[in-house]
């Protein structure tokens, strides 16, 4: 349990230290994207009344922030604001970088063909099991909505 207490404190010494090169360089992209992380550090420790995150927690964390950045961005190019949909995408790729390294469209194709196999999922019908299975092995490293997509593509 130490360990995992360790492995957090880093991540927010490592938020800590990205913002202060935020401020330095000033860097207002990252600097926005950083205290977004931080902010949503504190809500996530406050509201579960723990202290401590787990890398679950961290990893949905990170995602939502990233979904939120990049349905913003949607919604800006739909009204002609690119100016403000690349200020989305530009902090969406900051808070990106504290994930773990996201798999290629090959390497996710093999490991769902796995988990495909574990489950003995075989018709669109089965979608459901893979997904729950996939999940929790892919969290942080594929996106649900491209798991989504790639697990319809190969049970059809």
């Amino acid at each position: 349990m130490q360990s995992v207490k360790i492995l957090k404190m880093s991540l927010e010494t490592k938020i800590m230290d990205q913002m202060k090169e935020a401020m330095k360089s000033k860097n207002q992209i990252a600097l926005e994207a950083l205290r977004a992380i931080k902010s949503e550090i504190l809500l996530v420790k406050t509201s579960g009344g723990n202290s401590e995150i787990s890398d679950a927690q961290e990893i949905a964390m990170l995602q939502k922030l990233i979904k939120q950045r990049k349905e913003a961005a949607e919604q800006f190019s739909a009204n002609n604001r690119s100016e403000l949909a690349e200020k989305e995408l530009a902090q969406a790729e900051v808070i990106q970088g504290f994930l773990p390294q996201q798999l290629s469209s090959e390497e996710l194709e093999t490991k769902l063909k796995e988990i495909i196999a574990q489950t003995g999922a075989s018709t669109p019908a089965d979608m459901g099991k893979v997904m729950s299975a996939a999940s929790a092995q892919l969290a942080g490293r594929a996106d649900g909505k491209t798991i989504a997509d790639a697990v319809k593509k190969l049970l059809n």
